[in-house]
């Protein structure tokens, strides 16, 4: 009979059910009638694994919060295949835009730089599929999918007739978690920390040392968009500017004991004056440093509140081939704050009035806004091929500045593209004008990393800290 399976899965729920209060093995055994009738006498056939896998299990944890899932077979087998697979990629930095793929830089030793890909090269088909219909979203899924098998591109150089076709197979590629790291002033230091892996902590010190180490006159950390990653990588993080046997945060939950994590004993913190940047989508790992800092006076966190998920996951294989990764605990920070934010049409909403979740930064500050003018010109790509067109033309080095000359050279540009500011339009964004343009000629010229250097230079969050740090 098709609906004794899942019958027999309520039925054993309902008897192996805890009695206290009596009213959830009750409940239990209503859902098998339910589920009974609705298999007796529905008016089309019901498929147990969806009623019970697809449904009934689903909702009863969609309650809960939306990170505790269960897996039927074919999900709980993605999920290991995805815990075994490796990071793997062509080595190729590019801008993406709404039908447009730009490369601005080929990393050496990859798949792409073996493949001649350079600069200012459009990849216009992935595998036969034309790239000027795809909205960015698809354009980021397809990227994504591509990096997992040898794939065919057709590639449009400046310059040069017709279309280069070119097989790239993926490599597995270092990923490090310190993707940016210079200095903003003499001994002041940057460090953009892009995840927390397994070497997160060995490769910000090594970062911190090739700037200064301990003679650096202060850091800052940018943890912005830094979704987490594993947690004693982010304990190893704050271990390095926290004395020895400083609480960095308490997990607790209803199963499991208070478990308290602290700095080792034989930490050698650096004691510099640190900034650490945060916004909506630093997440996990990236608030329990910046909480941990916080709390303990050690650092200023600038920027905008962080996402809030401060929740201990755990998965748990269950019969059948399916699993369940439940919530089991919170995270807290050393002063006894939250880090989970509410989250209303579940049972984290109960306590919405006690916390609110999340880092809040000690001075806030929002990136630049996104005008008009200005999401006419990043829409169509205008600064990433003008970039192209213009180092066809021109070597530049590191002393590059954009003149006058080049600014009306690029206004002139706009206007074939039918975009023609007023007078005071142009005049009021003149300044990003410039900074736009040289970071986009920088980053085909130079490297991505020297492009960054100019942007964090305009960056409103990266100045706010530097004057929190004394050193603007």
């Amino acid at each position: 009979m098709p609906g004794v399976p899942a019958l027999l899965l309520l039925a054993i729920l309902a008897a192996d059910a805890p009695q206290e209060g009596g009213d959830l093995p009750l409940a239990l055994r209503e859902i098998t009638k339910v589920y009974a009738v609705v298999e007796r006498m529905a008016a089309d056939p019901v498929d147990p694994e969806k009623a019970i896998y697809g449904g009934a299990i689903p909702g009863m944890l969609r309650r809960l919060d939306p990170h505790s899932v269960f897996f039927d077979p074919q999900q709980f087998e993605q999920l290991k295949e995805l815990e075994r697979s490796t990071r793997k990629g062509f080595g190729t930095i590019v801008s993406v835009l709404p039908g447009r793929v730009i490369v601005l830089q080929a990393l050496p030793g990859t798949p792409s730089a073996r493949a001649g890909i350079a600069p200012g090269d459009e990849i216009v088909a992935i595998n036969d599929i034309s790239l000027d219909r795809l909205d960015t979203d698809q354009l980021v899924a397809l990227l994504g999918e591509t990096r997992q098998r040898p794939a065919k591109l057709e590639v449009r150089r400046p310059g040069s007739p017709g279309l280069l076709t070119l097989t790239l197979t993926p490599e597995e590629l270092q990923s490090p978690s310190v993707e940016r790291a210079f200095l903003l002033r003499p001994g002041v230091g940057y460090i953009r920390l892009a995840s927390f892996d397994a070497e997160t902590g060995k490769q910000l010190r090594d970062a911190i040392e090739r700037l200064g180490g301990a003679t650096l006159k202060a850091l800052v950390l940018d943890l912005r968009n830094n979704p987490g990653g594993i947690l004693s990588s982010a304990l190893e993080t704050a271990s390095l500017f926290l004395p020895p046997g400083a609480r960095l945060l308490t997990a607790r939950g209803r199963a499991v004991g208070p478990r308290e994590e602290k700095v080792p004993d034989n930490a050698t913190p650096y004691t510099f004056p640190l900034a650490v940047l945060i916004n909506g989508r630093s997440a996990s790992a990236a608030e329990i440093v910046a909480g941990a800092l916080q709390d303990h006076g050690r650092a200023v966190i600038v920027g905008e509140p962080s996402f809030g998920k401060g929740l201990v996951e755990t998965v748990y294989p269950l019969s059948d081939n399916t699993g369940l990764a439940l919530t089991t605990a919170y995270y807290y920070t050393p002063k006894g704050r939250s880090i989970q934010r509410p989250l209303p049409g579940t049972a984290l909403a109960a306590t919405a009035g006690e916390r609110t979740g999340g880092i809040q930064p000690d001075e806030i500050v929002y990136p630049e806004p996104l005008t008009a003018f200005r999401a006419i010109v990043e829409a169509g790509g205008a600064f990433t091929s003008f970039a192209t067109d213009y180092l066809r033309r021109h070597r530049v080095g590191e002393d590059f500045q954009v003149t006058p000359e080049l600014l009306d050279e690029f206004q002139g540009y706009l206007a074939q593209r039918n975009i023609q500011p007023s007078v005071a339009e142009w005049s009021r964004e003149r300044e990003w004008i410039a900074t736009r343009l040289k970071t986009e000629i920088l980053n085909q010229a130079l490297g991505v990393e020297k492009g960054d250097q100019v942007e964090l230079a305009r960056d409103p969050v990266v100045r706010a800290a530097l004057r929190s740090l004394g050193v603007d």
